[in-house]
């Protein structure tokens, strides 16, 4: 983005459509004429002023409430001007197009969350945090947002940074004094605030993937052989007739993708066609979307005729299938008389999909394959390049760690480290990067 602590920016700040209310939001460095222009008169901050917001030629646009926030006591740092009125489209418009006539342009995706996290507002992650908020499809998702944006996540970045600029001082102040750096990183026990450091980074890389995991959800793919079970499961976990069941072999000839939540975790579950040699044109595309939509799972779910087992398709099904965890799910325990159980290995599974027998128990399953180990109490919301980050610390502490008494290799080491971390909260992101991530965000935010 060009001129972003000069131009002044514009808005419609609420969804799109109609609604009771709506708000344009204005950001600049000055916005005098914006008040006179739309407003008429001085405004007092941070109150809430009823005004007619005014055209060109001094006609009434619309009737509301006009809030002047001075910088840099505003979200984006800057003066900004909300001007809340009615939630009509043609009236927001109308009130958007005068602040262009006066001088302002339309505010790019994303555009005052970077304002407020150039201005120092907001670190990267709050910034990230207000998207996934936005965006949130469950209550568990909402709220390991809000903790993101209260800071949750940062105060444990910046505590894990300080320790190591801490480390690091000791470590470098050392090198000056090569004689004695073995005894005086000995006394000051430098290896332990190591070993500290690396554990609490562990906590952290912990409940980040749950945060990720919470954000981003899993995607699970149903494959068998045609006429197993896979849309009556896909139906069961959906908990509404997302598929078509037949007795007729070969019904489902694509992919059904369906999305549904367990503990809040969004589940993408993709069933497909049937795996099995066909002539059939059709069922051969199908066929080879399976294997397609396979290779972005996150889990296979092998669903097999309980009454068969395990044979050489199946067997020949497994051995493609090895980059990723597979649950082998038996299914149609009805016919047989077994009952719902996991094996001990938690790899093979039993159920009847039609009857719902141990669906309860897969549900279960798939979270502990994903990963998910409580109940996202403290989970806060998170991405995958903060896991990225969070691995190559870790990988610099191993690093450390193992140099020994190589001080040089060891500080940096711990210098890679802190700035691995530092890309989580925009100390060490590069611009290219901040555009990607604000680019993602809805336009007046």
């Amino acid at each position: 983005m060009t001129g972003l602590s000069h131009d002044v920016i514009a808005a419609v700040a609420t969804a799109p459509g109609r609604g009771g209310i709506g708000v344009v939001r204005i950001s600049g460095p000055d916005l005098s004429v914006y008040v006179q222009g739309l407003v008429g008169r001085a405004l007092k901050p941070r109150y809430a002023h009823h005004a007619r917001f005014l055209d060109a030629q001094g006609q009434v646009l619309d009737d509301g409430l006009a809030i002047w926030f001075p910088a840099p006591h505003s979200f984006t740092g800057e003066h900004v001007l909300e001007l809340q009125g009615h939630g009509g489209p043609f009236v927001l418009q109308a009130i958007l197009q005068r602040c262009l006539e006066l001088g302002a342009r339309m505010a790019q995706p994303g555009e005052f969350s970077r304002r407020a996290f150039m201005n120092g507002k907001l670190d990267l992650v709050q910034a990230e945090a207000i998207a996934d908020l936005i965006d949130a499809s469950s209550q568990q998702a909402a709220r390991s947002a809000l903790r993101a944006l209260e800071g949750d996540f940062s105060r444990r970045i910046s505590t894990l940074k300080e320790a190591l600029i801490q480390l690091r001082m000791l470590v470098e102040a050392t090198l000056d004094f090569p004689e004695e750096e073995i005894d005086f990183l000995e006394k000051a026990d430098a290896w332990g605030r190591l070993a500290t450091i690396t554990s609490h980074l562990e906590s952290v890389l912990t409940t980040t993937r749950q945060g990720v995991l919470l954000r981003e959800g899993l995607n699970v793919v149903l494959i068998g052989q045609p006429n197993v079970g896979k849309s009556s499961l896909l139906n069961q976990l959906a908990g509404f007739d997302a598929a078509i069941v037949t007795e007729v072999a070969g019904t489902t000839r694509d992919t059904l993708r369906e999305a549904i939540q367990l503990e809040g975790i969004p589940l993408h579950i993709v069933d497909t066609a049937g795996l099995r040699e066909t002539e059939d044109p059709v069922e051969r595309m199908g066929i080879e979307r399976t294997w397609a939509a396979v290779q972005k799972a996150d889990i296979a779910l092998l669903l097999i005729d309980a009454q068969h087992g395990v044979g050489d398709a199946e067997a020949a099904i497994l051995s493609r299938l090895r980059d990723i965890p597979v649950l082998t799910v038996h299914n149609k325990i009805d016919l047989t008389a077994d009952t719902p159980r996991l094996s001990e290995d938690g790899n093979e599974m039993w159920i009847a999909a039609k009857l719902g027998l141990g669906v309860d128990l897969l549900r279960a399953r798939l979270l502990a394959l994903a990963g998910w180990q409580q109940s996202g109490e403290g989970v806060y919301s998170a991405r995958s390049r903060h896991l990225d980050a969070l691995r190559r610390a870790q990988i610099h502490l191993i690093v450390a760690r193992d140099t020994g008494p190589q001080l040089e290799f060891f500080a940096e080491e711990l210098r890679l480290a802190q700035e691995a971390l530092g890309e989580i909260t925009g100390e060490f992101t590069a611009d290219d990067l901040l555009g990607v991530i604000f680019s993602q965000f809805c336009i007046g935010k």
